[in-house]
């Protein structure tokens, strides 16, 4: 039996740290499948991976072959058959959409040509990827047709019932076509039904341009907003559509149970990042969240393409895992349903190549943040074979294969298209082999956290916004400023490699959801809220605007003894732009207009402003030399400890009582200098549990410990390009007789 609970993979009674290879069977022929599949088990790994796609076994006639009638690599059960011969588990990917370069993102062509399920974007606008309305009736037929026809097979290797298969992924990168390119799905039924909770959540109010209840009306109010109502109109889109989602994954949950596999988990493939970064990925977290919220069994899991791992995007790493954390219930482990394992060379290229350790490190880091199923994408490569010939298809696409990526897939695997093993499986073997021998010990344990962080997931509401709408556009790219990281990310990385363990915490309410929720709301599976006794003491990064209700919360929280250390911006302006004071009003704090980058002189000359800062030392205890930043909100407070101060003597960094408690307000992007950060913190009564004294930046202190405290796991992961020496303290116990070196791009695990 499989389950989840207290964030652990239980599998057979026994908590597990599975490690899974992705490897395409419908990319290679059957005689191939056993020496790609031994080449995983020798890795370590326990289970394979593979999207099953509709597209693939789908027939021009309308027939679905999955036993291999047509071609014997379509022999869906006969490839989990083998799996399980050799001792692997599987986890099935069906779709309906699976991406992974194929044609139309594997969806049958002809599912475009029925009526609805293409569905035009703002005014009117023909969506620029191959998205359709995942609530199209006739979309949904067709799906649950191929539902239908996949699910037998794998119901019938239940690990239950003595199969391989340990899970099933719902879908793939929900709604990701639409946020890329900014298409919504809008048609009168979407319009509609849009009406139709507007009214339940009984928004209506924040739209007097809306009169009547015709959809075609409503159509025209949804995809061409008067200037006024835009920025209304998308927040509550993107809110509508996060419900939209939820309904579709219980649709196909329903399907998955009508076929005897409910009990087996259910995977939700969170999407996001780009260009090697994890900024924009917690907008997919946010998207998607509804579809895992108050659904025990139901698991997230992480999409992350970051490329190499270093000082520059570490912490985008860690607090992806940390923000998916938040959204998460307490039964609800953390996945990595698409763990980047290969060189980076994905276009054939060389346009980029990631070293081996990176995958090393980044496993390392994976694993201590509590992912309990790690799957490698890909690990082997294969052959695109050609689809069938359609008669409704007359010349084809210009390729008549299943993918876009011609005859060959999977080029920087750490197994190639042809079989041929690349510098990276040396590294992924030895990483899980590492991995495995602590399982026993690592699979029971948790993430050890010094301090909460704080996840606002509506400040991630951005995906849409109505074309040409400047008062939209101006909201999201501040947001996209300061969000979830600090401007210029300064706070995550100086946590992260500062050493403290963090905890997420999602700040934004998400009682909409559960309002249309049709499942009874357990309070015992939803996320953790924010409370002085839970969170002790809460980092947080804010722009200007932060919803009314989340400021409350934040008064709210200090006032009952809570200890919060804010950078980035004091909230003047609620989620819709309007003014909304209520954080600074509480804290009796006036906020000033930001610095600006340009003024005027006394002669009427414009020139550039570049604000400088500098600590107090007689408040901080440290001597800084003045700094230039590209931010800076000056606060005014009768009775606050300034700690920071713009050149011409504005405040810029408060300690302020409020209550019981206490506020750090950083309202400049100061550099990412760890003592003064340390500082910070240790000023509101917290120093990291596991403490180095490294003299260069660039350790990450990756660390489990066990519900009951007894037992602990310390991985010093280093992303710099240099060694570094240090000793560990564990409190104030010194864990390290002499100083260990920690070699450039590598780790070491204290036990």
């Amino acid at each position: 039996m499989i389950t989840t609970r207290g964030r652990q993979l239980i599998i057979d009674g026994e908590p597990r740290v599975i490690f899974a290879g992705e490897v395409h069977y419908f990319r290679l022929a059957r005689d191939e499948w056993r020496d790609r599949l031994v080449a995983l088990r020798d890795t370590g790994a326990q289970a394979v991976a593979t999207y099953i796609p509709w597209v693939v076994h789908e027939l021009p006639d309308g027939r679905i072959d999955v036993t291999g009638e047509t071609a014997d690599w379509r022999d869906l059960g006969a490839f989990c058959d083998l799996a399980a011969e050799l001792g692997l588990l599987v986890i099935a990917r069906p779709g309906p959409f699976c991406m992974a370069e194929l044609k139309n993102e594997g969806i049958p062509h002809r599912v475009y040509g029925l009526p609805g399920v293409v569905a035009p974007g703002w005014r009117g606008a023909p969506p620029p990827t191959r998205d359709l309305d995942y609530l199209a009736p006739a979309f949904l037929a067709e799906a649950r047709r191929w539902y239908d026809a996949v699910l037998p097979v794998l119901a019938e290797r239940h690990h239950d019932q003595g199969g391989p298969v340990i899970a099933i992924q719902l879908d793939n990168e929900i709604g990701m076509l639409a946020w890329v390119s900014n298409s919504p799905a809008l048609t009168e039924a979407v319009a509609a039904d849009w009406r139709a909770w507007l009214a339940v959540q009984d928004r209506l109010g924040r739209h007097p341009g809306l009169t009547g209840s015709e959809p075609a009306a409503v159509l025209r109010y949804l995809a061409d907003p008067p200037a006024d109502a835009a920025l209304a109109v998308a927040d509550d889109l993107m809110r509508f559509c996060r419900d939209r989602f939820r309904r579709y994954t219980d649709t196909l949950a329903g399907w998955v149970a009508g076929h005897g596999l409910a009990t087996l988990p259910l995977l939700i493939n969170i999407h996001g990042t780009g260009g090697g970064r994890g900024l924009t990925y917690p907008i997919g977290i946010s998207q998607l969240l509804g579809t895992w919220r108050n659904r025990p069994g139901t698991v997230a899991g992480s999409d992350m393409y970051l490329g190499d791992l270093t000082v520059g995007n570490v912490a985008d790493f860690v607090l992806g895992n940390v923000f998916a954390a938040a959204t998460a219930g307490p039964n609800q482990p953390l996945t990595a349903l698409e763990f980047e394992a290969g060189d980076g060379d994905y276009g054939q290229d060389l346009g980029a190549l990631v070293p081996p350790e990176a995958t090393a490190l980044k496993t390392r880091l994976a694993h201590a943040l509590g992912n309990r199923l790690i799957n490698f994408y890909l690990f082997a490569g294969g052959t695109n074979p050609p689809l069938d010939t359609d008669p409704d298809l007359p010349g084809g696409d210009g390729i008549d294969r299943i993918a876009f990526t011609g005859e060959e897939h999977g080029f920087a695997a750490p197994l190639g298209p042809t079989g041929r093993p690349s510098r990276t499986l040396p590294a992924l073997t030895e990483v899980i082999t590492d991995l495995n021998r602590i399982e026993q010990r690592a699979a029971g344990m948790v993430p050890h956290a010094d301090l909460a962080y704080g996840f606002v997931a509506d400040h991630y509401l951005t995906e849409y916004r109505v074309p040409d709408d400047p008062a939209t556009r101006d909201l999201q790219d501040e947001l996209a400023r300061f969000r979830g990281f600090g401007p210029r990310q300064i706070l995550a990385r100086a946590l992260v490699l500062g050493g403290y363990g963090l905890a997420g915490v999602d700040l934004s309410p998400h009682d909409d959801l559960d309002r249309t929720d049709p499942r009874p709301i357990d309070q015992a599976e939803l996320p953790e809220r924010l409370t002085p006794a839970g969170h002790p003491v809460l980092a947080l990064v804010s722009g200007r605007s932060l919803a009314a209700v989340t400021q409350r919360l934040l008064a709210d929280y200090v006032a009952a003894g809570g200890r919060l250390l804010l950078a980035g911006a004091l909230p003047v302006l609620d989620e819709l732009g309007r003014d909304c004071r209520l954080l600074a009003d509480a804290l009796t704090i006036t906020v000033g207009e930001p610095l600006p980058d340009q003024v005027v002189d006394r002669r009427g000359r414009t020139r550039s402003n570049h604000p400088t800062v500098r600590l107090d030392p007689a408040t901080t205890g440290l001597t800084r030399p003045e700094v230039a930043v590209g931010f800076a909100q000056p606060l005014r407070h009768s009775e606050a400890t300034v700690l920071v101060r713009t050149t011409g003597g504005d405040a810029v960094g408060l300690e302020v009582r409020h209550g019981a408690g206490t506020a750090i307000l950083l309202t400049t992007d100061y550099p990412c200098d760890l003592a003064v950060y340390a500082a910070l913190l240790d000023r509101l009564g917290v120093r990291p549990r596991y403490r180095t004294d490294a003299s260069d930046p660039g350790l990450v202190v990756a660390a489990m410990i066990s519900p009951d405290g007894g037992d602990e796991l310390v991985q010093l992961i280093n992303v710099a390009p240099y060694p570094i020496e240090t000793s560990v303290w564990r409190a104030a116990e010194l864990m390290t007789p002499r100083p260990i070196t920690v070699g450039a791009r590598s780790a070491v695990l204290l036990q």
